[in-house]
């Protein structure tokens, strides 16, 4: 016996998103050149966020030797807003880099 046919009918949507007309833009222009200059590295201290940093710094070190390199261990990714207790120590210490290279260890 032959299935009966089917009156459902279906909509096919195209997965392509309309794109943005603005193009992005940094949080902030780009350096120049690395060279004697404050590289922060941000950790949030999940397990492999160390490791990720060390061979950052290891790699950073090796092309820019006059780079000075400085480090921010925090309990979280979000030390403004999950971490108010050490908000001033955490301004104190992005205001002294010239760039940050943050870690997230997933």
């Amino acid at each position: 016996m032959p299935a009966p046919k089917s009156t459902a009918t279906y909509e096919v949507l195209s997965p392509w998103a309309e794109a943005d007309p603005v193009p992005l833009k940094g949080l902030a222009p780009r350096l120049d050149k690395l060279d004697g200059k404050n590289i922060g590295l941000l950790c949030n201290n999940k397990r492999a966020a160390p490791l990720i940093l060390d061979a950052a710094e290891k790699l950073l070190k090796k092309k820019f030797p006059t780079a000075k390199i400085s480090r921010f261990f925090a309990h979280s990714f979000s030390v403004s807003s999950l971490e108010k207790n050490r908000q001033g120590e955490f301004n104190k210490w992005l205001k002294g880099v010239d760039a940050l290279i943050a870690s997230v260890g997933d």
